[in-house]
Order: structure tokens, then C-alpha cells, then sequence
């Protein structure tokens, strides 16, 4: 991958939560652009770049939490895959909710994947870790791959 840097867009209404993502996405040696949304409406303002995020940058991969504000994570999924200009944004979940009809749902409607956050801090140090070694490693996002 080139040094253009990776935008990350975190969406999450939990302050602590977001701070141990941006700290363990941070230890990365890859350039980073990390992003955050606290409500639902506001993830899909910065998506759609309306408002304040006219300017935004298309972000490469979104971290979504469910459980929010204003509008759910299962909102905002669902208005990101029927949108065109969104559908190819991978999309992990990452909520505290194990509930079997979460995982369904955000399947459904076609999340990249589902990972429920731990409850434990180092794991889920460990967790973030593991997402940014696989989504921003390993895994061939839609832009980059594109622009190479």
C-alpha cells in the first residue's frame, strides 16, 4: 500500500471506547486518519459529507457500534448499502451486543463482519488490534486497491 494515509471513520457514542480505539489504531506503524462520529446521524452526515463534513474524506473502512443515539448502527448500515455512492465501504460492527439476532441483522444487511466488543480492557486492546492487522493489513480495501 502507498503512504497515502488510511481513513478510518469510528463510529461510536461511548467517549472511553472511542479513546482505546484511537489509542490502539495509533500504534500502528501505517498512516493513519482516524475519524469519529458519536451518533448515528452524524456517521451518516460525515458519509453523505453534508453540513460540517462537506469537506470529509471518503473513509475506507467504518467501525460501527449498534447500540446509539438518534439513529441505530442498524440504521446506518442499512442507509449505507442501499446507497450507491456507500455500498462498497466495508463495514465491521463492533458493538458490546452478542445477541443473536444483532449478528442476523447487521449480516443481513450486508456488514463486513461482526465483532462483539469485550468486555475485559486488554482484550479489547487486543480486539482493535486484531481489526487493524486484518482490515488495514491484510485485507485489499476498494480505494487503495483501485489507485494501485
Amino acid at each position: 500500500m502507498s503512504g497515502t494515509p488510511i481513513e478510518v471513520l469510528i463510529v461510536e457514542d461511548n467517549p472511553g471506547d472511542v479513546e482505546l480505539a484511537k489509542q490502539a489504531l495509533r500504534e500502528t506503524s501505517l498512516p493513519l486518519n482516524l475519524h469519529v462520529a458519536g451518533n448515528g446521524e452524524e456517521a451518516l452526515a460525515f458519509l453523505r459529507h453534508e453540513g460540517d463534513y462537506a469537506e470529509a474524506p471518503e473513509p475506507d473502512l467504518v467501525l460501527l457500534d449498534l447500540n446509539m443515539p438518534k439513529k441505530s448502527g442498524h440504521e446506518v448500515l442499512a442507509e449505507m448499502k442501499a446507497d450507491d455512492e456507500l455500498k462498497r465501504t466495508p463495514v465491521v460492527i463492533f458493538t458490546s451486543s452478542s445477541a443473536r439476532e444483532d449478528v442476523d441483522a447487521a449480516y443481513e444487511q450486508h456488514a463486513n463482519c461482526y465483532i462483539t466488543k469485550p468486555a475485559d480492557l486488554d482484550e479489547l486492546v487486543a480486539v482493535v488490534r486484531a481489526i487493524e492487522g486484518f482490515w488495514l493489513t491484510v485485507v485489499r480495501l476498494p480505494r487503495h486497491a483501485a489507485a494501485e
